[in-house]
């Protein structure tokens, strides 16, 4: 039986779930100023991804990879959750 695919699939569930409370935590801390941070680590990770040999890898550095550029957005939605109400405003935002 071949599990890569079934890992690859659990893997991406928690890196996405673990992506959630960061992306939360550094609106509330930092604003959206440090979107920058992620765009270059998932350039990074896709970078890597491309050079590295074992499929599991490559795929799970591809799937960070991704989801570190898919955060750019979500900080930016989140700063929008924050203004409606939704999340409390932290220390990382200008009154």
């Amino acid at each position: 039986m071949h599990f890569e695919g079934l890992l690859i699939g659990i893997a991406t569930f928690c890196i996405i779930g673990l992506f959630h409370p960061i992306v939360i935590k550094t609106e509330y801390y930092f604003g959206v100023r440090p979107w920058w941070i992620f765009l270059l680590t998932g350039i990074g990770l896709l970078v890597g991804a491309l050079f590295v040999e074992p499929t599991l890898a490559s795929a799970l550095l591809a799937v960070t990879g991704v989801t570190c550029l898919w955060s750019i957005l979500e900080i930016f939605e989140q700063r929008e959750r924050v203004r409606k109400g939704w999340f409390p405003k932290g220390p990382g935002h200008k009154d």
